[in-house]
């Protein structure tokens, strides 16, 4: 059997001798204030170099995308030589996107939460809010080569240890699953079933069976990855991540060997999970 003793790390060790950075902070609120006043200084410090920025987003975690929207607003934060790059968005069987009015759309979510609550004058263009593309799934690294990278990748961790849907994969090697790109793929039953819980109630035979996601690859390459927790089963999934074995039967361990990653935990997912 692994060694699974780093379940047993309290919340007060939580981030000792950790292969990931944890920062430990108090309610979820301040986890999704974090993540927000991240991606507006980072804006700000290029905006004022002449700079242009790329962040890849989630939509979960997504209580930071309030806070976002109102210091933007408030500080006159120019998104104009932003570009948002989507983790990822659901697919129907044909692989053809969800439809937008769908609770579980992500384009939706983007558009109504987002980028239609930033002021016009402030927002950046619609062919600067970017989804990874069924058709055409190349295209996501093509973009990013021609932007020069990633500044910020931002993101949750599923209960299988997922980064966007980069479902675990016991077949591959780490090396060969941390070269996985932007592809279409089908949804684990466990991430269905997690997903399903917190979005439709437990409607589990509701929930898409399939998804275009950014690659593993692409999430990688970005120069810092802000990751950030807050429920109760993250308590685990947390303490896998930053201590467990590297590999692709828990993709966020591959985190570890990432230069500027970090791991932003509220109080409730820093607590020892048994």
């Amino acid at each position: 059997m692994k060694n699974m003793s780093y379940y047993n790390i309290s919340a007060e060790d939580l981030g000792k001798d950790a292969n990931i950075p944890i920062l430990k902070l108090g309610d979820s609120g301040e986890v999704f204030y974090e993540m927000a006043l991240e991606m507006v200084n980072v804006i700000k410090e290029h905006n004022a170099a002449g700079k242009h920025t790329v962040f890849i987003c989630p939509v979960g975690p997504v209580g930071q995308y309030p806070i976002f929207v109102r210091l933007v607003n408030r500080d006159r934060v120019s998104l104009k030589q932003c570009w948002f790059i989507n983790m990822d968005e659901y697919l129907n069987d044909d692989d053809t996107y969800i439809s937008e009015s769908s609770p579980l759309s992500f384009h939706g979510f983007m558009k109504r939460t987002v980028y239609e609550k930033i002021d016009p004058e402030l927002v950046m263009p619609e062919e600067q809010r970017i989804f990874p593309n069924p058709e055409h799934p190349e295209r996501i690294h093509e973009i990013i080569t021609e932007l020069g990278g990633v500044d910020v990748c931002f993101g949750g961790i599923g209960i299988n240890g997922h980064l966007a849907f980069n479902e675990a994969d016991d077949r591959l090697t780490a090396e060969e699953f941390a070269k996985l790109p932007t592809r279409v793929l089908t949804i684990s039953r466990e991430t269905r079933t997690s997903n399903a819980i917190g979005d439709l109630n437990g409607a589990i035979d509701a929930m898409p069976h399939k998804a275009i996601t950014i690659g593993i690859s692409e999430i990688l390459a970005a120069r810092k990855v802000r990751i950030g927790v807050f429920r109760d089963w993250h308590r685990a999934v947390i303490r896998q991540a930053a201590y467990g074995e590297v590999s692709a039967h828990f993709p966020a361990t591959l985190l570890q060997r990432h230069p500027d990653a970090m791991i932003i935990t509220n109080a409730n997912a820093a607590k020892q999970p048994f």
